[in-house]
């Protein structure tokens, strides 16, 4: 199974009302925003034209990742989704 099949059958609670991570890619380097298009597993963050990082929380796998690779420079917060909300784990 590909791994674009395995995400595709996680199931996620997203709470609109109260994203988990925010980011603020004013005047940072395109170099710093690469990193975060290129590290996200779930391949949420992307490069826009115009050269901002466009983001959706929606299909986060809440690893992390994001927020090691950028420290505390473009994700400004990052924090576990609000109760029986976030991903839920359909392929170990």
């Amino acid at each position: 199974m590909k791994l674009e099949e395995k995400l595709g059958t996680n199931k996620y609670y997203v709470d609109e009302t109260c994203p988990h991570i925010h980011i603020d890619d004013t005047g940072f380097t395109m170099e710093e925003k690469r990193k975060l298009v290129n590290c996200c597993p779930a391949g949420l963050y992307t490069l826009q034209e115009d050269g901002s990082l466009a983001f959706d929380f929606a299909g986060c796998l809440e690893c992390g990742t994001c927020r090691v690779v950028a420290g505390q420079t473009i994700v400004k917060e990052w924090k576990y989704p609000r109760n029986t909300k976030g991903v839920e784990f359909r392929q170990g």
